[in-house]
């Protein structure tokens, strides 16, 4: 049975230590980083104990170890903490030219590539004392998405696989085929059959990781025999050349890459479908007056760097 918890006599000071504990593992690491004495940290360590009926650090021989319930406080305590310093840190007008705002986006390094200098140089010429926080999404972050972006601005996401939340779509890609420019068995296209036996780099392979066109290709029928899997797309070209794997990428990012990469791009012989760039925000901030600002320099942005949608 749930126990009733009342949020107006708890100490917002203990997520401040709960964070710290978690993220460093340590007490007298946690100490050192709030700038605050090593019985202090234990006291809050053991009023946190008391709270959740759970240990939460665990010693294991010479060093702590998350609890089960911990690990699953880590990403919420991060995320809750940011959550509050959004609140006391609103404004009730927002002039670009004078905030010192910091903006966060949670994207991929193919959003980065594509976008963070054209958006970079876009805030600086109209919010020169504001910073950018560009930070990668990943698979935790995406099936948390309504927790997440409450403690951040936007995530960069293709469409297809969040719903129900504010979003507008930025730019249009398309995945090609990515292989060695001196590929052993592969002339002037890739066979289907080839698909199916060649060895593949996968970018975020795994049961709730995968990218749009690898979907596609499962349900083709087609599971690609990876060889090696990465969470960084530029990572791709580096993985492929020089050997018989093959992989897919964007054509935005392939385009960008430096002309001696070692790899050549082939059209897919399946349709594995475009893809569309998307930015995603929590309701919440749907009229706050300096994310609708973020909101059009990214839309911004997208529309100088590539060919917007629509």
């Amino acid at each position: 049975m749930m126990r009733g918890v009342h949020v107006a006599n708890l100490d917002l000071n203990l997520l401040v230590s709960l964070d710290a504990l978690l993220g460093q593992r340590s007490v007298t690491k946690a100490a050192r980083q709030l700038g605050l004495s090593q019985p202090a940290l234990s006291a809050s360590l053991a009023r946190l104990r008391r709270h959740f009926g759970d240990e939460l650090l665990a010693r294991v021989g010479n060093e702590y170890r998350l609890t089960p319930l911990a690990g699953q406080l880590q990403l919420q305590a991060r995320l809750a903490l940011e959550s509050v310093h959004r609140v006391f840190t609103a404004q009730p007008t927002f002039d670009p030219a004078e905030s010192t705002r910091e903006f966060s986006l949670l994207l991929s390094d193919y959003g980065v590539t594509v976008l963070g200098d054209t958006l970079a140089a876009l805030l600086d010429e109209v919010a020169p004392h504001a910073r950018l926080r560009l930070a990668p999404h990943t698979p935790e972050l995406v099936d948390r998405a309504d927790q997440a972006l409450l403690a951040v601005d936007l995530m960069l996401l293709p469409m297809g696989f969040l719903a129900d939340l504010p979003h507008a779509e930025l730019y249009a890609d398309e995945w090609v085929v990515v292989l060695s420019a001196d590929h052993p068995e592969v002339d002037d296209a890739v066979t289907v059959d080839q698909l199916r036996t060649l060895p593949w780099v996968s970018v975020y392979h795994g049961p709730n990781a995968s990218t749009p066109a690898a979907r596609v290709l499962r349900q083709r029928g087609i599971e690609p025999r990876v060889q090696v899997v990465t969470e960084n797309f530029l990572t791709v070209p580096g993985l492929v050349a020089g050997s018989r794997r093959i992989s897919l990428l964007q054509r935005r990012l392939v385009d960008l890459l430096p002309l001696d990469s070692g790899v050549r791009t082939l059209s897919c012989p399946l349709d594995v479908g475009g893809l569309v760039e998307a930015m995603w925000w929590h309701p919440v901030y749907e009229r706050d007056p300096d994310h609708v600002f973020l909101r059009d320099l990214v839309v911004r942005a997208a529309r100088q760097a590539t060919t917007p949608v629509g």
